[in-house]
């Protein structure tokens, strides 16, 4: 099913319909290299159209590596606040500091030495080979398998393994103008290749597509388990209506930021419960959460009040405002 005219159709198509994206903008080589960086960390987990504010905000306020390597980490999470996930910001500046100090200010332009830095596996690697370093890379994203399961009319399980994905990545061919063919093919799943309702009387490549020409464009996915855990919030209030919160250290998510206690309880206690209840996602994590509000502080404290009149001064994850903007 290869076409020579493949990588021509696609880069064409991008020439004229590629989204404006900030990370995009025509800057020096250095400074492309630091924007494709902090972009795909961002990108991790989140939507480009999440991103795009945060990116905007973060590289106004911290321009370049070596100002990300010297941020101090208050001034850091509140650039990342309400982005979530936040060991990613953690590993950005632990990535810049190596880069300033390891490798002489210079991102590695080799795939070894980007999943060396915290933070870069496999995708993130190929991501920053191919859109920095222009290398003939077409990372496996969410829209790039998803273009591939169409093209080809991949249905079963074993058609759509992710090691047979990369197999059909052939499919794409290459051209010199690597790092703009790597986003021209995600630009198309995110745009035109949609999960429902693709628009295929703009896809460059409809004519090649099995799926277009079967008139079937469902997507299998590989069932991914969302374990379901129920917890209970313990809100403590004080006089002056101030929360009580403290730095996570119990558990794997969101460690060190400001959360309530939490306690994991059996899910009849939580069907039980007759308080508020909340469902927070968190990754493959399905959180059923019970909240009670508590009028004795609890005898071990490590943690602190915050005055939710001063909430714009303190860095607080989404999953603790969702918590506060309930009881409020």
């Amino acid at each position: 099913m290869t076409n020579q005219n493949i990588p021509n159709k696609i880069l064409k198509w991008y020439d004229n319909n590629k989204r404006n994206l900030p990370w995009r903008k025509k800057v020096s080589k250095s400074q492309k290299e630091y924007f494709t960086l902090v972009s795909e960390f961002m990108l991790q987990q989140t939507q480009v159209k999440t991103v795009i504010p945060y990116f905007e905000n973060f590289t106004s306020k911290i321009p370049d590596l070596i100002s990300l390597s010297k941020v101090r980490d208050a001034k850091l999470m509140k650039c990342w606040e309400g982005l979530g996930y936040y060991s990613r910001a953690k590993n950005l500046k632990k990535t810049a500091k190596i880069i300033i100090n390891e490798f002489k200010g210079k991102l590695p332009n080799n795939e070894e030495g980007l999943k060396s830095l915290p933070g870069i596996g496999d995708y993130t690697a190929k991501a920053i080979m191919a859109i920095a370093f222009n290398n003939k890379i077409i990372p496996l994203d969410g829209n790039v398998e998803r273009v591939l399961k169409r093209v080809f009319y991949l249905k079963k399980e074993k058609e759509i393994s992710k090691e047979n994905l990369h197999k059909k990545k052939s499919f794409f061919g290459e051209t010199n103008r690597a790092s703009d063919y790597a986003q021209a093919i995600m630009e198309i799943g995110a745009l035109i290749c949609k999960p429902t309702k693709p628009i295929c009387n703009q896809c460059p490549i409809s004519r090649n597509c099995k799926s277009f020409k079967k008139n079937d464009f469902q997507i299998v996915k590989v069932n991914k388990f969302n374990k379901q855990i129920f917890f209970e919030a313990n809100i403590f209030q004080n006089k002056q209506n101030n929360y009580y919160l403290l730095k996570n250290r119990k558990f794997n998510f969101l460690k060190d930021m400001p959360i309530f206690p939490m306690n994991e309880i059996p899910k009849i206690k939580f069907k039980n419960h007759i308080g508020k209840r909340i469902n927070i996602k968190m990754s493959n994590m399905d959180m059923r959460i019970a909240i009670t509000m508590k009028n004795k502080l609890p005898e071990k404290r490590n943690g602190f009040f915050v005055d939710v009149k001063d909430l714009s001064n303190l860095t607080l994850p989404s999953f603790t405002k969702k918590i506060l903007n309930t009881i409020r």
